[in-house]
C-alpha cells in the first residue's frame, strides 16, 4: 500500500507541478465544446438535443491527449523497468498510474462538463445525470488508456496509434454515457445506462492493469 500511495502521490505532483496537460484538456474541452454552437447555430432546441453527444464525444478526445504520457517519461529514462521489478505488483503500479490520470485529467473534465453544458442549453435536470456519467465513464478511459500507452510504448507516431486502439473500445461508454443525459434530458430513466456504465467501469478494472502490466513486461524486455 505505501509502494502504491508513493506512485500514485508521484504521479500526480508531477502532473499538477507542470499543469500543462491538466490545463491542455480542459482548454481543448472548452474551445471544442464552443465551437459546435458557431457551427450549428445558435438555436436552444438544436443545442439542446446534441449537448450530450457533443459533451461525451469531446470528454473523449480530450482525455485522449494526455494519454501517451502515462508511461513515456518513465520509459525513456529507464526507471520503468525498476519500477516492474519493484516491491509494487506491475499490475498495481498500471492502477496507480491510471488512477493518478484520471485525477488530474479525468476528474476535471467531469466537473468542467456541467458548466459547459451551459453553453449548450443543457437541462438543469441532466446535469446530475452528465456528472455522473462521467465520473463513472471517465475512469475507464484511463484505463483502457493505460492498455493503450502500454501497448503503443516506443512506437513511432504512438499517439496515432493510441488514439487507433483505445478509441473503438471506448465506443460503448461513449454510447451509454450520452444515452444516460438524454434519458434524464428527455424525462426517461438514466439509472439503466448508468449501472451499465458501472458495470463496464468494473470489468476495466479487473481487466485493464492485467493487460497493460503484461504489455509493459513485453516493453521492457
Amino acid at each position: 500500500m505505501n509502494a502504491f500511495v508513493a506512485v500514485l502521490r508521484r504521479d500526480l505532483l508531477l502532473a499538477l507541478r507542470d499543469g500543462a496537460g491538466t490545463w491542455t484538456v480542459l482548454g481543448f474541452f472548452a474551445i471544442a465544446v464552443a465551437v459546435f454552437p458557431l457551427g450549428v447555430g445558435p438555436e436552444p432546441q438544436v443545442l439542446a438535443r446534441i449537448a450530450p453527444g457533443v459533451l461525451w464525444a469531446m470528454a473523449l478526445l480530450a482525455a485522449l491527449l494526455s494519454l501517451e504520457t502515462l508511461f513515456e517519461a518513465d520509459y525513456r529514462d529507464g526507471s520503468l523497468e525498476p519500477l516492474l521489478s519493484g516491491a509494487l505488483a506491475p499490475e498495481l503500479l498500471v492502477l496507480a498510474k491510471a488512477l493518478a490520470h484520471w485525477l488530474a485529467t479525468g476528474l476535471p473534465l467531469a466537473i468542467a462538463a456541467p458548466v459547459l453544458g451551459i453553453f449548450l442549453n443543457l437541462p438543469t435536470e441532466a446535469m446530475p445525470v452528465l456528472l455522473a456519467s462521467l465520473l463513472l465513464g471517465t475512469p475507464v478511459l484511463s484505463l483502457l488508456g493505460a492498455v493503450g500507452a502500454a501497448l503503443a510504448l516506443g512506437a513511432r507516431r504512438a499517439t496515432v496509434l493510441l488514439a487507433v486502439m483505445v478509441l473503438p473500445l471506448s465506443a460503448p461508454v461513449l454510447i451509454f454515457g450520452a444515452g444516460a443525459v438524454e434519458s434524464a434530458q428527455t424525462g426517461l430513466a438514466a439509472t439503466p445506462s448508468l449501472l451499465i456504465l458501472g458495470s463496464v467501469a468494473l470489468v476495466a478494472l479487473a481487466v485493464c492493469p492485467v493487460a497493460a502490466a503484461a504489455a509493459l513486461r513485453q516493453a521492457v524486455e
